[in-house]
Order: structure tokens, then C-alpha cells, then sequence
């Protein structure tokens, strides 16, 4: 199977659309600028990526992000809010980063990613508690939701969906959790796991839609997140607002 026809399984198994050339421009001289596309675009990292706080290998490393994710082990996605070319002609993204501290962004190498575009976006609304879909920019469902207690409060912010992940018959949640780049701004450790937002169903676990009970985690009822899930891939922008 030729590289080309990988990647392009890869994207339809993301629910991506795959991107013609590179789909980032340049910034001469390193001056970074925003990607501008009606899709938003994000970076299918094929070897772990050093992100660093300005697109030049000499500043300062924030993270290291895996080529997988750490609980299904699919491709990590990250989607591009930036792109540049420093002096020695090297191709930069800027992404956003999942993990502490909430909203982190860096600077990546184009070089080994895929670049793709995705039209699926997800709004939480805390004060509605709700949760929107949006598809190229319009309403196609949206959703009762609970959310976060005020003792342990949904975390605001600009976020992606991690991975998709089918819980046991057991689990809280039950029957899949769509994990988020966020993290709780309370909880350091819940349930064994890194605090990790998530949303998910209610399934053993509870809680009237339009509530606000949870740890901070998004919930929502059995059909909701079969649907979502069904739709929605890594790297998915999600936004959540008061």
C-alpha cells in the first residue's frame, strides 16, 4: 500500500478531510500568522513532536507530545491555530497542546505530520447546559448535557477531543467517553486517571440533564454519545463557554 493511499485511510477513519499539498503557506522570517480556512485544520502527528514556545529550535521545549494517544493508542491530532517558516526555511505549526496547564499552545515541526481539515466543531454551553454541534459551520444537533458542580466546575477554554473510548458495560459513563484536552482546574487525580475531562454518558453514574452535578466532566444520554461518537474524531474542536 503506497504512503499516499495510508494517510488517506487514516483520514477517513478520522472523519477528516485530507488536505491538498501541505495546506499551510509560509511566514517570511518567522513571523507566524493564522491558518485562515473554513474547515479547521489539524496536524496527524506520525513520530513525537518537541513543542516549543516559538517556531525556532533553539527556544524553549513545553511539552513532548506521542505520536498516540495514551489510552486507545490512535494517532494524536492536534488542531493548527498557526504556521510559520523560520530562517533556515524549516515549516512550524502552532497547535494547541493537550494537558496541564488548560489552553497551552506550541510550536511543532510540519515535518512528519499529515495535515487535514475537519468541519465538526462541539460548543459547551455551562449556563444552558448544553451541548451544540456545529457542521461547516452550522446547528446539526444539540444536546442536554450535565455538567460540572461549582465545587468541581467544567473548565473553560478552547479544547480538542483526544480519543474516543468505549467504557466496559460497567464503567461510569457507560458506553463511550469522548476524552478532551482538558483538565480539571480542581482535581489533580480522579478515579485513577489525570483529571482528564471528558464527555460521556450517564450510565451508571447518573444525573438529570440539565443539571449540575458532575466533576466536571460533560454528560449526556446513551443515544447523544453513540451519536457523537459515530461522527466525531480526533482532533475535533471543542469550545467551552459559560
Amino acid at each position: 500500500m503506497s504512503t499516499r493511499s495510508l494517510r488517506s485511510r487514516i483520514a477517513l477513519a478520522l472523519g477528516l478531510v485530507l488536505l491538498a499539498g501541505t495546506g499551510a503557506g509560509s511566514a517570511a522570517g518567522g513571523a507566524a500568522r493564522p491558518v485562515v480556512h473554513p474547515l479547521q485544520v489539524v496536524a496527524v502527528l506520525d513520530v513525537l513532536h518537541l513543542a516549543r514556545s516559538q517556531p525556532d529550535g533553539g527556544s524553549t521545549p513545553l511539552a513532548r507530545v506521542a505520536a498516540t494517544r495514551p489510552i486507545t493508542g490512535v494517532r494524536t491530532v492536534l488542531p493548527v491555530i498557526g504556521h510559520a517558516t523560520d530562517r533556515a526555511g524549516a515549516k512550524w505549526l502552532r497547535v494547541r497542546l493537550p494537558g496541564r496547564p488548560n489552553g497551552l499552545t506550541g510550536w511543532i515541526r510540519q515535518r512528519a505530520t499529515l495535515l487535514l481539515a475537519t468541519g465538526w466543531r462541539i460548543v459547551v454551553e455551562i449556563s444552558a447546559r448544553r451541548v451544540v454541534v456545529y457542521r461547516d459551520g452550522r446547528v446539526v444537533r444539540t444536546l442536554g448535557a450535565v455538567v460540572g458542580k461549582p465545587s468541581t466546575p467544567t473548565p473553560l477554554g478552547e479544547y480538542f477531543v483526544e480519543e474516543a473510548v468505549a467504557l466496559a458495560a460497567g464503567a461510569a459513563g457507560w458506553p463511550f467517553a469522548l476524552a478532551l484536552s482538558a483538565r480539571s482546574d480542581v482535581l489533580s487525580e480522579f478515579a485513577g486517571g489525570p483529571g482528564q475531562i471528558a464527555i460521556h454518558g450517564r450510565t451508571n453514574i447518573g444525573g438529570v440533564l440539565g443539571s449540575a452535578v458532575s466533576h466536571g466532566c460533560v454528560r449526556v444520554d446513551t443515544a447523544s454519545i453513540r451519536w457523537l461518537v459515530a461522527r466525531i474524531g480526533p482532533g475535533t474542536p471543542v469550545t467551552i463557554g459559560s
